[in-house]
């Protein structure tokens, strides 16, 4: 048995990618977790399946993401681009599209190599609140922009011991049983931030996290520290724009912008996941 994949790259995250709307996989997390491992199998972030919509009137495909630790998530920003991208190339959907994520139906629409994706407007969000953590305290912030994210802003973010500063917020009793992804930001100017994430489920730094971006840029801005769109410079080096309405100390039309780049396909024998 083998299986069509290909893999792609968002602002350095990156996916395996799998059309798989004749349900041939079945993605057991043991399954997710052994084709994500890197050095023996593939190697990813993450896996994206295009599976077909539960209603075909409303979406031309549905989309599902399962973390590198076999975790299924709500969504991926930085992979629903990938997604698009993959779909519009292999004819699966037009140019401007619609699909469904467990975060609701996304938008997209292809701008050269790049995608411009319409997500939810975010929610639960919470500014500047105390955070105890074995530093001290701190002041951090909160929005949920389709899976949970802390932010805290800083003065200087090279230096952060991300793998343990992330995992010390992400577990924090502040963000419940499911935690929050992590993001350390240094705000540039009113419309460039930088910023390092530690993921939930990869449960490491990567380099890239697009709904953190998302988040990074609503939180600032409702701040008064940025203005939209806002650019995020990410760990990688790659930037994401960040486009979004402010009213009434509210964001909504959110789009993020940014690559989604094919980066090889092949074909998975049964051993990238039999080990």
């Amino acid at each position: 048995m083998s299986i069509s994949f290909t893999k792609m790259s968002g602002a350095g995250n990156d996916f395996v990618v799998i059309d798989n709307r004749a349900g041939q996989i079945e993605a057991s997390a043991e399954f997710v977790a052994k084709i994500c491992s890197r050095r023996v199998s593939v190697g990813a972030d993450g896996l994206l399946l295009v599976e077909s919509p539960e209603d075909p009137s409303e979406a031309d495909f549905r989309m599902r993401y399962f973390n590198a630790d076999g975790g299924e998530a709500e969504t991926c920003g930085n992979g629903a681009r990938c997604i698009a991208r993959f779909a519009f190339l292999n004819g699966v959907a037009d140019e401007k599209m619609h699909f469904e994520t467990l975060a609701g139906v996304y938008s997209a629409e292809m701008a050269g190599d790049n995608v411009l994706l319409g997500l939810g407007d975010p929610r639960d969000i919470r500014l500047d609140f105390p955070l105890e953590l074995a530093e001290g305290e701190a002041v951090a912030s909160f929005a949920n922009t389709g899976v949970p994210h802390a932010v805290r802003f800083m003065d200087e973010i090279d230096s952060v011991d991300v793998p343990a500063a992330g995992r010390e917020m992400r577990y924090h009793e502040a963000f419940g049983q499911a935690g929050a992804n992590a993001n350390f930001v240094r705000v540039e100017s009113e419309q460039l931030l930088r910023t390092r994430t530690y993921e939930r489920g990869v449960e490491d730094e990567t380099l890239a996290c697009g709904t953190g971006a998302v988040a990074s840029a609503v939180t600032a801005a409702l701040r008064g520290k940025a203005r939209p769109p806002v650019t995020v410079r990410v760990r990688g080096g790659f930037d994401l724009i960040v486009h979004f309405e402010l009213n009434d100390g509210a964001a909504s039309d959110i789009r993020l912008e940014g690559d989604a780049r094919v980066v090889f396909t092949g074909e998975l024998s049964k051993e990238a996941w039999s080990y």
